[in-house]
């Protein structure tokens, strides 16, 4: 089978094009390299067709769609901050970027499109564990615009008959997470903090738990929808538990240091899998003591990545505040 990752070389885009080799896929890989890195990809690069592009611009990328099976659409501008900073940057990438490869798919005839969506899209949910059916409430630009991707994409499935599912992601961490200069995801402010000695900055008390779930298991859940005969569903992909930041520090054995809480934040992130369990008969594998495990041993990687301290995450921030 021949498949399409956009966001190929990111960090879950590359766990999913390992995964999809180990299958037998030819596999094409699509990347601006914005938030990408090679390195993530440079043990496989003989194996795929790796394509440097922006897709936010129809031009010459859209012809690798031809004789495709499956599109996994990954990539995205991700990040709270810089999506209130840069709206129109998101909005193009996001919502634009995602049109642009929804039509590619389309008129390229792909069998199965499948993409990657935000549990953003919730906000600060009522309930939890957290199902498809709360209420959406972006509360930011990034999430915003996550959504309204999404619902192009369930309405290209609706539409044009093209077989589509959004896989709304919860708190994604494990090898090859960003190193980014943009204050974002947990695991590698963390890990680059641990590396430098320095204290791990934990949001206000620390008991707010988040369902970390492991990025092997998120390729593996992509994959099993792409196999479904399902379309036009939307699925929640979770650990199935929640774990509060406090003992992630633990476990990453750290030491630490608190900062201000923040507005539009929620105080616990958990998904309900019900439905991609039953539909799908895809579960979680990976707990958060044995993840954890996993990148202490690769900690390395995050060696070169900005070490933020309570001063630096102040002055990222203070839009955050200004805004929320």
């Amino acid at each position: 089978m021949k498949t399409l990752v956009t966001g190929g070389a990111g960090f879950i885009g590359s766990h999913l094009v390992e995964l999809l080799l180990n299958l037998g896929h030819e596999v094409v890989v699509l990347d601006n390299l914005s938030t990408g890195r090679l390195e993530n990809i440079s043990h496989i690069k003989h194996k795929i067709k790796f394509i440097k592009c922006d897709l936010t611009l129809k031009s010459d990328w859209i012809n690798s769609f031809k004789g495709i099976s499956w599109v996994f659409h990954l990539a995205a501008l991700a990040d709270i901050v810089p999506s209130i900073q840069k709206p129109k940057e998101y909005f193009n990438a996001n919502v634009n970027g995602t049109f642009n490869v929804l039509e590619a798919s389309r008129l390229n005839g792909v069998k199965k499109f499948i993409y990657s969506a935000s549990s953003s899209c919730y906000g600060i949910p009522n309930n939890f564990p957290t199902s498809e059916n709360e209420k959406i409430s972006p509360q930011y630009p990034y999430a915003l615009t996550k959504r309204l991707g999404e619902e192009l994409v369930l309405h290209w499935s609706k539409v044009y008959k093209l077989p589509s599912i959004s896989c709304r992601f919860f708190n994604v961490y494990g090898t090859r997470s960003r190193t980014s200069g943009t204050y974002g995801a947990v695991f590698g402010i963390f890990l680059a903090q641990k590396l430098a000695n320095k204290p791990m900055t934990i949001v206000g008390d620390g008991k707010q738990t988040r369902d970390f779930t492991y990025v092997t298991d998120v390729a593996e859940a992509l994959v099993e929808v792409a196999k479904s005969k399902k379309e036009g569903e939307i699925y929640n992909v979770g650990s199935g538990n929640t774990v509060s930041i406090n003992k992630i520090v633990e476990l990453l054995e750290g030491k630490k240091t608190y900062i201000p809480k923040r507005p539009g934040e929620p105080n616990c992130t958990f998904a309900d899998i019900r439905k991609i369990k039953r539909q799908i008969n895809w579960v979680p594998k990976i707990s958060i003591e044995e993840g954890v495990k996993i990148i202490l041993k690769d900690i390395e990687y995050w060696r070169n990545a900005p070490v933020w301290t309570p001063d630096s995450i102040s002055v990222a921030t203070k839009d955050w505040f200004k805004y929320l």
